[in-house]
């Protein structure tokens, strides 16, 4: 089943289900003012929405059956049709390992045409002032130096199953410095690590790490199996960040940002493929055993970002401690499942 446009996710998607940590009182800043976020029906686009609307904004959100932004000319005609001061582009065409090695070329030109007939357009258009870019931390080197700095983005190749997509995700950062020094467009760039928390993704054709085991775990526990398979060696490292702390830095940098360098957004606390599912097995009551399949693809060997630059420029800090944004997760996982594992379309 193709992974989908972030943006096609329908509106009326249990919001009030989700737990949200207090939102910050409203600034003058937002009051009024149209913000256009593609993406904005998905996992983390639902929550920085929340965050723009508790402050005054008026958003607008795209859906690619109203806005193909893959098809050029769409997306002058929705900034046309609703003349944003800002444009947040959450919207992306993503995937697990699996999808990633049997759709590469699908994931490449979707991601790269969207952000390029965005940034584009958001250029030429008068009433835009900044155009808000999400990066993926599946653009780093595959051999990178722990912690990931900015500066080491451009040090080597991506891990072979991610490349594709991060590498459109890399173009679409040179896209909008190229424009910056020609023409004077203003952006922020973020570079989000692996996101999780209450309305990830748990369909098995998008899913990731911690929503994909949080399922097999708790189908496994109700069917009383006595083992589960798991893809890799669980030697491999991962960085999670609480969706609700990832989306206050996107509004952060929607306001306050004016540079042109990528900033990280993280923990800075890294921990492996094979801990993050026993602490998932544990959690749901999994007593069986967990069979690692070596023949099966890692991903990259390591990840954890350096946010210094986040908390020097935007002030911003994670503030969800790993297990209790996990046991948020899971407790939300289970009373939604019906939602939580809709089939993407």
């Amino acid at each position: 089943m193709p992974a989908l446009l972030k943006c096609v996710r329908d509106s009326h998607t249990n919001n009030h289900a989700l737990p949200r940590r207090s939102i910050p009182a409203m600034t003058a800043f937002w009051t009024g003012r149209r913000v256009v976020v593609t993406g904005g029906a998905g996992f983390l686009g639902r929550v920085v929405i929340d965050k723009l609307q508790a402050q005054g904004a008026d958003v607008f959100v795209p859906r690619s059956r109203d806005y193909d932004l893959t098809v050029r000319g769409t997306a002058e005609r929705l900034i046309a049709e609703t003349t944003p001061s800002h444009i947040l582009h959450l919207a992306a065409r993503v995937g697990g390992i699996g999808y990633n090695q049997v759709a590469p070329a699908e994931l490449y030109i979707s991601n790269l045409m969207m952000g390029t007939h965005l940034i584009e357009a958001a250029r030429m258009a008068p009433s835009v002032e900044k155009t808000v870019l999400l990066g993926t931390v599946c653009s780093y080197p595959k051999f990178t130096p722990v912690p990931f700095r900015e500066e080491s983005l451009w040090d080597g190749y991506p891990e072979e199953t991610n490349a594709p997509y991060g590498i459109a995700k890399k173009a679409l950062l040179i896209h909008a410095q190229v424009n910056r020094a020609q023409y004077g467009q203003r952006f922020a760039y973020l570079i989000p690590t692996n996101l999780y928390g209450p309305g990830d993704k748990f369909h098995p054709s998008v899913s990731h790490v911690i929503p994909a085991r949080i399922k097999v775990c708790v189908e496994a526990k109700e069917q009383q199996e006595n083992k589960i398979e798991v893809w890799g060696t669980g030697t491999a490292s991962r960085e999670y960040l609480y969706v609700d702390d990832a989306a206050e830095a996107i509004v952060l940098a929607s306001e306050l940002h004016d540079g042109a360098e990528p900033i990280n957004l993280g923990t800075n606390h890294e921990i492996t493929i094979r801990e993050t599912v026993e602490m998932i097995a544990k959690m749901v009551g999994f007593d069986g055993d967990l069979v690692w399949d070596s023949t099966k693809p890692d991903g990259q060997p390591r990840r954890r970002v350096d946010p210094g630059r986040a908390e020097a420029l935007l002030g911003w800090r994670a503030q969800m401690p790993f297990e209790q944004g996990l046991r948020t997760t899971i407790d939300w996982y289970l009373a939604n499942r019906a939602e939580a594992e809709r089939e993407p379309f």
